[in-house]
C-alpha cells in the first residue's frame, strides 16, 4: 500500500537530515563564514540573483544542512511571491540557518547573508554604469553584450529545471508546472494569476508534497 505523499515527504526529509549534520552558527566565526561564502557567489549573479539558485541550494541542503529540499522550495516560493529582488531568497535561507540559535541570530544571519549577497554586485553595477556609456561605441561592448545573452539563458534554463526537480514530486504538480511554462510563453497573463490558482490548488490538496 502506498504512502500518504505528505509522509514520503516527512520520511525523505528525516531520512536527509539523518546523513546530514547541520552547521550551528552559534558563533560570529561560523556568521562570517556563510557570509564570506556568499561574497564570493555575489559577483557570479549574471541575469540577477535567480541565476544562482543552484547553487542556494548546494549550500543550503547539500553543504550546510540547514534546510530540506522541501523547506527550500517553500523559501523560494515565498521569496518570489514577495515584492522585491529574487535575492531575497538569500536573506530566508540565512534567517532559517540561524533560527535553531534564536530569533536574534535568525536576524543577524538574515541581513548578514543579505548584504554579503547584494554588496559587490551593487557595487560592480554601479562603477559598471558610471563607466559603460564610455565604450557605448565600442566593438567589444558590444561583443560582450551578445555574447552574456545565451549564457544567463543557459543559466535560467538550468535553474528552472532545478525547480521543478526540486519541487515538483508528484504528477499533479508537474502537469500544473508545465502547464503554466506554456501559459506564460504563449499569454500575457499576469503571473500573479497563476501563483493565486496553483496556491488554491495546493490548499485543496489537488497539489502537495
Amino acid at each position: 500500500m502506498a504512502l500518504p505523499p505528505f509522509l514520503v515527504s516527512l520520511g525523505a526529509a528525516a531520512d536527509q537530515l539523518a546523513h546530514c549534520e547541520p552547521m550551528r552558527l552559534n558563533d560570529l566565526g561560523h556568521l562570517l563564514q556563510v557570509m564570506g561564502t556568499f561574497l564570493g557567489l555575489s559577483l557570479f549573479s549574471l541575469g540577477g540573483g535567480n541565476t544562482l539558485l543552484s547553487e542556494y541550494h548546494q549550500i543550503s541542503v547539500n553543504q550546510f544542512c540547514w534546510l530540506t529540499s522541501t523547506q527550500f522550495a517553500d523559501l523560494y516560493a515565498l521569496a518570489e511571491a514577495a515584492p522585491g529582488p529574487s535575492s531575497m531568497l538569500v536573506g530566508l535561507l540565512g534567517m532559517g540557518a540561524g533560527w535553531p540559535e534564536g530569533p536574534g541570530w535568525a536576524l543577524l544571519s538574515a541581513y548578514g547573508a543579505e548584504l554579503a549577497i547584494l554588496l559587490p554586485s551593487t557595487l560592480l553595477m554601479v562603477v559598471a554604469c558610471l563607466r559603460w556609456n564610455r565604450l557605448r561605441d565600442s566593438p567589444w561592448r558590444i561583443a560582450f553584450e551578445r555574447g552574456l545573452g545565451p549564457i544567463t539563458l543557459g543559466i535560467l534554463f538550468a535553474v528552472g529545471l532545478k525547480i521543478l526537480h526540486t519541487a515538483d514530486t508528484n504528477t499533479p504538480g508537474l502537469i500544473v508546472s508545465l502547464l503554466v511554462c506554456v501559459l506564460m510563453l504563449r499569454t500575457r497573463i499576469s503571473p500573479l494569476w497563476f501563483m493565486a490558482v496553483a496556491g488554491v490548488l495546493g490548499g485543496l490538496g489537488v497539489i502537495n508534497r
